[in-house]
């Protein structure tokens, strides 16, 4: 597997800091326009990048991140186009690791062996499939590991003692724990059940561990970072790409400024 993410955790976790997680959608407003936003990220402090594949039926997204799909499909993008903007970004950007998120059908298309192998050239460390539970791994799994790409997985409040193996089954990267049930960006989890939740998913796995899921500010992001190894912040800035306009490369740079010197402030306890 790429070593990109393994060696961002690991420095993160020597710096006492969790890693801040950001995730905007690809092809907004624009796919000549991603890269803008992206550089963005990195220049305000993201240590990881999630690039979401627009798709039509989204359901597992807020208003926000619909809207972006929708502003990024109405403006043409492709899948090809998102494999060029995964080249570009790891072009100018050969160290910080970027993870493509998203929909099964976008990414099965092609069959899943062209997506993987295509994902992996373009510069990719991993990819998240939110449709695709790990029962089904065989549909893109294998392949995904065979282009030596980290297949990430995700776990919810639901996600028992009972199922949580089959979900780390395969698993690598890191951990995606979706703090609370329903669509991204409407609410967020109680810290003390943030907590427990953690707690309770690194008994069961060595893999790194990132809380997303309604984190908007930079003192939700603090709070959670001072337990989890990563803090996934996604709709906020999706919010700022579709409203700030040719501005909003630098509204996601200052906003993520402030994210990232918020968990720099906070001593890691994991």
């Amino acid at each position: 597997m790429s070593d990109r993410l393994s060696a961002r955790f690991a420095a993160c976790r020597a710096d006492g800091r969790a890693a801040l997680v950001t995730f905007v959608t690809g092809g907004d407003p624009s796919p000549g326009g991603t890269g803008a936003i992206l550089d963005a990220l990195v220049e305000g402090g993201a240590d990881i990048i999630e690039l979401g594949m627009p798709f039509t039926d989204p359901m597992a997204d807020g208003p926000a991140i619909q809207r972006a799909n929708l502003r990024a499909l109405g403006a043409g993008t492709t899948t090809r186009d998102l494999l060029d903007i995964v080249r570009g970004f790891r072009d100018r950007h050969p160290d910080t690791p970027l993870v493509l998120m998203g929909y099964a059908n976008p990414m099965l298309a092609r069959g899943a062996g062209w997506f993987a192998r295509e994902a992996a050239a373009a510069g990719a460390d991993g990819v998240i499939c939110v449709d695709i539970p790990p029962e089904e791994d065989e549909a893109l799994g294998p392949a995904l590991r065979a282009a030596r790409l980290h297949p990430i997985r995700l776990a919810t409040p639901t996600s028992d003692a009972a199922r949580l193996p089959a979900v780390l089954r395969g698993a690598s990267g890191f951990l995606y724990y979706v703090s609370v049930a329903g669509i991204t960006g409407l609410q967020q989890a109680a810290q003390h059940s943030i907590e427990s939740a953690v707690a309770r998913l690194r008994a069961a796995t060595d893999l790194p561990i990132a809380v997303g899921f309604g984190i908007r500010s930079p003192e939700q992001a603090a709070a959670i970072g001072r337990v989890a190894d990563g803090v996934v912040v996604g709709s906020a800035i999706v919010d700022l790409v579709g409203s700030e306009g040719e501005n909003a490369p630098a509204a996601v740079r200052s906003f993520v400024s402030a994210l990232a010197q918020a968990c720099a402030r906070q001593e890691h306890a994991a």
